[in-house]
């Protein structure tokens, strides 16, 4: 297939100026095609060739201005049309299209629960061209006329207000100039709650099944969406473009979501079947929070190519957790995206595949080269970059350059330099040479305290190993005299570095404690002075604010990851931590940590990183004593039900690190865990995937619990945890689903790829190590990038931390033909396996 290059784009869009899109779907031809027809009305600026992109099944039929076109003239994805005269045209297509399954174009999905079938569009980048035909870039916008016919009793939702015609006909309210790759059809038997605010309509919808968990949380789901909308509108001039804010939790979705003007798309996980924590709900909120900001900045005003995709995305990820903590009950975001999301930004900052937030135009060459910066530079490190831009310019200012932005450039397309313009044009401080600093470098800064004390006073001395400015807070901690294992705040330095690198001398006795970046309002590694450090060893739960613990746990977390060994100057802190050492802090400090996130993001690096990669095999058991040591701990702080959210992190964590099937037995007997919660579908599952790592189920056992459990979730865990039984049958069954069938959806084919590799079974899938290079390259050609994202992400054998390993990979990427998907995720996973060898000391 062809991919769209930046050049033939400009071209493209300095010949066509697109007036409408006139389509029409019918969804009851059947299970595998569905019929697609569409009149594109656009003007020629002048004489000349372009193209109209399609993947059909068939193509029908084309005319142009009347005239047909031979459809054997379809090459690849492209039409050529050939000879305009400069003016107005029409263009008409007729095709078949095939639905998906791996959640690109036109994604089908039949609920196991009840047999109905759903159907939605996922058209992000180039997969328009998978539902209808389209001049498919972004800065060709368009009004749309959608119209659907679906099988009776559907229900149709699009970008504007749906309305059924009879005869199963809906047609959806002509959208104001939209970029192709927003248009958004979803249809099926949906459950919808609706309401209106604002005087606009609201609803959320989701699979029937799901009605009972919708209704449980439609009114927090609609009252966090009321109460973004309403911030939004205070921080925003221009009102909501839109005519109507329509939510549907769609399954078998790849992204998170999608910010479809008037009908933004959630992954269903988002309708908890089972328990879950007040973290998570935070997470979906977020979600929320994120994808209408995109309203504004995505919708409104459009990037023109693809190199500027980082700042919808960093300026949907700032927003969605700034605004959280202005609007609604959660007030503690900037917690969970320290210690849960930026680390995100910072592994991705230090692979070889990093690259600006904002990328030079070329470096964005084509959509193929696009697609890969949809990572944790574009999202966690734009948004830490944009929130240490409002710690700089000042969040009046920065809003006023945006409210510029969006008068200047509505319905239309604009550039970073448009944005940066915009924001110039609102402050006298130099935002051009802020962007040079922040927005076209790479990789991340090291600052470094040296503190000393003298005659009564102390000094601080900041280091920085890299070029960009910081505005940072510095915290000043002392011991409680009252309870020694605490601290007070003594005092918060706010210094511009490396202007104010010389932090001053200050009175008294210098501080227990002295925490660079404290408040966590900039992007850069922090590292801690000798005593600094000492005190947090002892200390660290008893720091009071858990936005700083978290920036004293990700120093932690950055120690360990850039080397195996602890090693410290005169004065200076270490520069390194063993894994051992990780895990014998969060022995100490996470049965009295209160914040939930801190509890969950540490755990996560300790069990999925330190016990599954960091540690030598021989080591791993004790690592997960220790972690089920910290489990029962919070479990025994627990026993009082005052905090459900921290029991069942610990009970999670607890099944995944369980040696012995005893205790997961007991409780899966019993349909609870002693004290509490009861087993819930998510629960019973994760039992059961254990207990099939540890040998101690079999297919019958499975068999009966998707039995007991029916749903598109059970199907899931049935198939992770069948690829997980510890026999050969088992292994080379799964490998044939994940690598020969072709048959599994995007669920399915991740559900198994994750049950697939264990590190209690590396002797067993010990030859399937060099077969997955060659499956996986073969895999992605035939599926395409989605299914080869998952291939990359989750059938990449992680437990297998040794030099053949990484050799077996280096001759992959050096000498296969590899798409680009698939050939950016090899290259990071092979970075990450070299930094746990590195860290191993091997």
């Amino acid at each position: 297939m062809s991919v769209l290059t930046r050049d033939e784009a400009q071209t493209r869009a300095q010949l066509l100026d697109v007036h409408r899109y006139t389509v029409e779907l019918d969804l009851t031809g059947g299970e595998e095609t569905f019929d697609s027809r569409t009149v594109i009305q656009f003007t020629a600026r002048a004489a000349g060739d372009t193209f109209v992109e399609l993947k059909p099944a068939v193509l029908r039929s084309v005319t142009l201005d009347g005239q047909p076109i031979d459809p054997e003239s379809l090459a690849e994805n492209r039409l050529a049309l050939t000879g305009l005269s400069a003016g107005e045209h029409e263009l008409r297509v007729e095709a078949d299209m095939r639905y998906s399954r791996t959640g690109e174009g036109m994604h089908r999905f039949t609920d196991p629960t009840d047999g109905e079938t759903y159907v939605y569009t996922q058209l992000f980048m180039e997969d328009v061209q998978r539902v209808f035909a389209a001049f498919d870039q972004p800065d060709l916008k368009a009004v749309f006329d959608i119209s659907v016919t679906a099988p009776e009793g559907w229900t149709v939702l699009g970008n504007g207000v749906a309305t059924p015609d009879g005869d199963g006909r809906w047609t959806c309210a002509e959208t104001p100039p939209l970029a192709t790759y927003f248009v958004a059809v979803a249809a099926g038997p949906w459950h919808s709650v609706t309401t209106e605010h604002a005087g606009l309509p609201f609803g959320i919808h989701c699979r029937r099944s799901l009605a009972p968990h919708l209704d449980a949380d439609a009114e927090e789901i609609l009252e966090i969406t009321r109460q973004c909308y309403d911030r939004y509108h205070e921080k925003f001039e221009e009102p909501y473009p839109f005519d109507s804010y329509d939510q549907a939790f769609v399954p078998e979705f790849n992204a998170g979501a999608m910010e479809n003007p008037g009908l933004v798309t959630f992954r269903d996980e988002f309708i908890y079947r089972s328990a879950v924590t007040d973290t998570e709900r935070q997470t979906r909120a977020m979600v929320i929070a994120h994808e209408m900001a995109h309203m504004w900045f995505g919708d409104l005003v459009t990037l023109k190519w693809w190199d500027d995709i980082w700042l919808n995305e960093s300026f949907a990820e700032y927003m969605g957790y700034q605004t959280l903590t202005e609007a609604t009950r959660f007030t503690d975001t900037w917690v969970d995206f320290a210690i849960g999301r930026k680390s995100w930004g910072y592994d991705a900052d230090q692979r070889p595949s990093t690259h600006p937030v904002a990328p030079d135009p070329h470096a964005v060459p084509d959509t193929a080269s696009a697609m890969l910066n949809f990572d944790g530079i574009s999202y966690a490190k734009g948004a830490s970059a944009l929130r240490q831009l409002v710690t700089w310019l000042g969040e009046k200012d920065f809003l006023a350059g945006i409210n510029t932005h969006f008068a200047r450039h509505k319905f239309a397309n604009a550039t970073l330099a448009d944005f940066i313009d915009s924001l110039a044009h609102a402050t006298d401080r130099d935002v051009h040479g802020w962007a040079e600093s922040w927005l076209r470098t790479t990789g991340v800064d090291t600052l470094t305290p040296t503190v000393t004390e003298s005659n009564g006073s102390w000094a601080l001395q900041i280091a920085r190993d890299g070029s960009r400015p910081h505005r940072i807070a510095v915290g000043a901690y002392d011991a409680d005299p009252v309870d020694p294992g605490r601290l007070v705040l003594r005092d918060r330095l706010e210094l511009d570095v490396p202007q104010n690198g010389n932090g001053g001398t200050h009175p008294g006795r210098r501080p227990a404690l002295v925490v660079l970046n404290d408040g966590d309002a900039s992007y850069a590694k922090v590292r801690l002075d000798a005593a600094s450090w000492d005190t947090a060893v002892r200390s660290l739960s008893g720091i009071p604010d858990p936005l700083t613990r978290a920036v004293v746990w990700n120093a932690a977390r950055d120690m360990v990851r850039d080397g195996g060994s602890v090693s410290r100057g005169a004065n200076s802190g270490p520069l390194t931590m063993t894994p051992t050492a990780y895990l014998e802090a969060a022995r100490a400090h996470l049965p009295r940590e209160s914040d939930l996130a801190v509890v969950q993001g540490v755990l996560a690096f300790a069990a999925g990183q330190i016990a599954d990669r960091y540690l030598p095999a021989d080591e791993r058991p004790a690592a997960l004593g220790a972690i089920r040591g910290i489990c029962r701990d919070l479990l025994r702080r627990t026993e009082d039900g005052n905090d459900p959210g921290l029991r069942l992190t610990a009970v999670r964590h607890f099944i995944d690190a369980a040696a012995q099937p005893e205790t997961l037995q007991e409780w899966l007997g019993d349909g609870s865990v002693p004290g509490g919660p009861e087993l819930d579908p998510e629960l019973r599952w994760r039992i059961l995937y254990r207990l099939a790592v540890l040998g101690a189920i079999d297919d019958a056992a499975i068999a009966a619990e998707l039995d007991r459990d029916p749903s598109a979730t059970g199907q899931e865990g049935a198939a992770r945890c069948r690829a997980a039984l510890p026999t050969p049958e088992a292994k080379a069954a799964a490998w044939q689903r994940l690598f020969t069938t072709d048959s599994l959806s995007n669920y399915l084919f991740t559900a198994t790829a994750q049950g697939f590799w264990q590190p209690e079974q590396a002797d067993l899938v010990r030859e399937y190590v060099p077969r997955y290079y060659s499956d996986s390259v073969s895999l992605a050609t035939r599926r395409g990038p989605a299914i080869a994202e998952a291939a990359g992400r989750y059938a990449f054998p992680l437990h297998a931390v040794d030099a053949e390993a990484l050799r077996l990979g280096e001759e992959c990427l050096r000498d296969a033909d590899l798409i680009p998907a698939l050939r950016r995720k090899l290259a990071d996973q092979l970075d990450d396996l070299r930094r746990a060898l590195t860290v191993r000391g091997g």
